[in-house]
């Protein structure tokens, strides 16, 4: 069982202009207190065949991690397009949005991209030169490729987390988009649903 459990992630301003930051509102729960503070990373593979043009569009250290459910913006700079080859930048690509602890890996969220010029007319008849300020870029949000990995939160345990007591009324649910504004890279922590009164009736 996973310390840490992503339960939504919403992508906003998209579709966007290749040059526009990118916006990712993070909804995770924490089962456990953590004494360290939790790595998020999103990665802009520029190229299919080679690794050398990914480039790491932001790194921020969120914390601390105790037991709740949390929220958060991560904002990162548009990719480099000067480190991307030409014949890469039109087209579909991958963008990857890891989460770590004390430098081990366990979920990566990767998502397809695909970047066109945004008038019919370029589209259909490119120029040489990619025109950078008129690529649009649309991030297939509804079909993301989510992965876990296995890592032990507690290393100076040598234990996955087995003395920590499991927190209370943390069961994972899909969180509803923020209805207050969240400070980029800065994380909120949502209070905990109350019970209520109609459906106590409703069970006794």
């Amino acid at each position: 069982m996973s310390a840490v459990n992503i339960t939504n992630v919403a992508i906003l301003d998209n579709p966007a202009p290749f040059l526009s930051p990118f916006q990712f509102e993070i909804s995770y729960e924490c089962v456990v207190s953590l004494k360290d503070d939790l790595e998020w990373k999103l990665i802009y593979v520029g190229s299919a065949e080679d690794e050398t043009y990914d480039q790491q569009l932001e790194s921020v250290l969120v914390g601390p991690v105790n037991v709740g459910n949390y929220r958060f913006v991560l904002q990162a700079d548009p990719p480099d397009a000067t480190k991307i080859r030409e014949e890469d930048i039109i087209g579909v690509t991958v963008l990857l949005l890891t989460c770590s602890y004390v430098g081990q890996e366990f979920l990566r969220v990767g998502y397809y991209v695909n970047n066109d010029y945004d008038d019919e007319q370029l589209r259909e008849e490119p120029p040489q030169k990619v025109l950078i300020d008129r690529v649009q870029r649309n991030i297939l949000a509804d079909k993301p490729r989510v992965t876990k990995f296995p890592i032990n939160f507690n290393p100076e345990n040598g234990e996955l987390g087995e003395q920590e007591q499991p927190a209370e009324n943390n069961d994972q649910e899909q969180l509803p988009p923020a209805e207050l504004p969240v400070e980029n890279n800065e994380q909120e922590q949502l209070p905990p649903p109350s019970p209520s009164p109609d459906n106590e009736s409703k069970e006794s």
